[in-house]
């Protein structure tokens, strides 16, 4: 990570492994990989080991607008750490820290220049508060 980076955090009220099995299956990434109910991420692919890829589709429900969210994984260590570089070359790493029968999940990201810094936390953090609540709600 550079000195520049964003985090964000959620608890979510669901053991490590489930944690783990939502926010890596595609089935369960097209549930929740978007920042509010007037989106969706309609197709998912994910690669999980150092060197695979994945991608998501986050896209408008209303077909205005929509994007591809991918990259390269660089490091992962099963119920614990992910790192990944996203298609633009900056690096994110996700921690997941078992609390008992809590998860800890804490995603730090290299910002990007376009939007303020404030907006892309917002965004972020809307997201992963979607996967807290999509987890704890199957």
């Amino acid at each position: 990570m550079t000195q520049k980076s964003i985090t964000v955090q959620a608890t979510v009220n669901a053991p490590v492994e489930k944690v783990w099995k939502y926010w890596n299956e595609p089935k369960h990434i097209m549930g929740w990989a978007f920042a509010s109910d007037d989106w969706h991420a309609p197709k998912a692919e994910n690669d999980l080991r150092k060197d695979g890829t994945f991608s998501t589709t986050m896209a408008a429900k209303d077909g205005s607008f929509s994007f591809d969210f991918g990259g390269v994984y660089t490091k992962v260590d099963n119920h614990k750490t992910i790192e990944y570089t996203i298609g633009d070359g900056r690096k994110v790493q996700v921690n997941f820290v078992q609390e008992g029968n809590q998860t800890k999940v804490i995603e730090t990201f290299e910002p990007e220049g376009q939007n303020p810094e404030e907006m892309q936390r917002g965004g972020w953090q809307a997201i992963l508060d979607n996967f807290k609540k999509y987890t704890e709600g199957n």
